[in-house]
């Protein structure tokens, strides 16, 4: 007969003696209360309680909580990569953007809470790893408009900005999603339906051969 006893979560002892386990469980934690609160409102000790750990051992593996704000920023622009591989057509990497964004609602909540705590100061190193996240994907734009292939009147980094946040929609704007579509916006049905047609509009501007 299997006992009834609940299961016993490993303690923080434990948990040193797997620390990549420990780290994913941090990050996991951590990614869901910044997007829930931003970074001002996250509380380290929130953290270590959705993680189920000891909060020194945050202190352990992150240095506090701008080395772990810093190192799920670091985990997002890993992920950035595998989602818009350079072989992969733009559309198509919008079409996944706004997948990840409805299923991974805590990325495109952190990225919106990092734009409304924004002052205009940050760190260079920040500055210089969003550059370059974003640089590949205005270049291809770019060369699309000398080609021909995109109108002289856009501009590709507002065009990529405005693209970005229309991929973020159904997590930034759910309430107007349902008002118009009538849908649940976290819905499977509607998410696909809303990253087709994301890349839909991609093909239409002529960034499919970008």
């Amino acid at each position: 007969m299997p006992s009834s006893k609940p299961r016993r979560s490993p303690g923080p002892q434990e948990r040193q003696r797997d620390p990549e386990r420990t780290r994913a469980l941090i990050l996991e934690a951590a990614a869901a209360e910044f997007g829930a609160h931003g970074y001002a409102g996250a509380r380290i000790s929130a953290i270590a309680t959705r993680a189920g750990v000891n909060q020194q051992l945050i202190s352990y593996y992150f240095d506090g909580k701008e080395g772990l704000y810093k190192a799920i920023s670091q985990q997002w622009r890993e992920r950035q990569r595998e989602l818009a591989p350079p072989e992969l057509s733009l559309p198509e990497q919008m079409r996944n953007f706004a997948l990840e964004a409805a299923r991974n609602p805590a990325a495109a909540r952190l990225l919106a809470w990092s734009g409304l705590e924004y002052a205009g100061a940050e760190a260079d190193s920040e500055r210089d790893a969003r550059t370059d996240m974003f640089a590949p994907a205005i270049e291809r734009l770019r060369a699309l408009q000398e080609s021909g292939g995109l109108s002289a009147e856009l501009d590709p980094a507002v065009l990529l900005v405005m693209l970005m946040a229309a991929a973020m929609a159904p997590t930034t704007l759910p309430q107007v999603i349902a008002g118009i579509d009538g849908g649940d916006p976290s819905s499977p049905v509607v998410i696909e339906r809303f990253a087709d047609q994301i890349a839909v509009l991609g093909r239409l501007l002529g960034l499919e051969s970008a």
